[in-house]
């Protein structure tokens, strides 16, 4: 998607990273280069707006469910392996 414009900020950079962007997971030199987009880029911003709100509504609906332990245990021990190299046994299970 682009609007046609030609943008310091290329649209498709800023949808590739849009999720960076609503989760706060990018330098602020990078999330002022967005915002200034979203302000010259109204498909863009509009996409954006959409997001957010698909992301609020998840939330919303699903950020009450309690997690259970175990599955609490295996994601936490899997990032443990991959932070420190090694390689993570594969079981035939994503979280195996």
């Amino acid at each position: 998607m682009s609007c046609g414009e030609p943008h310091e900020t290329d649209c498709s950079e800023v949808l590739d990273h849009l999720y960076e962007f609503l989760d706060h997971e990018m330098p602020d030199s990078d999330c002022t280069k967005f915002e200034v987009h979203f302000e010259e880029c109204s498909p863009c911003l509009e996409k954006y707006g959409l997001e957010q709100a698909v992301k609020k509504l998840v939330k919303r609906c699903c950020g009450h469910d309690d997690v259970p332990s175990d599955l609490r245990a295996k994601v936490m021990g899997r990032i443990d392996l991959i932070r420190s190299g090694q390689p993570a046994p594969d079981e035939g299970s994503p979280l195996a």
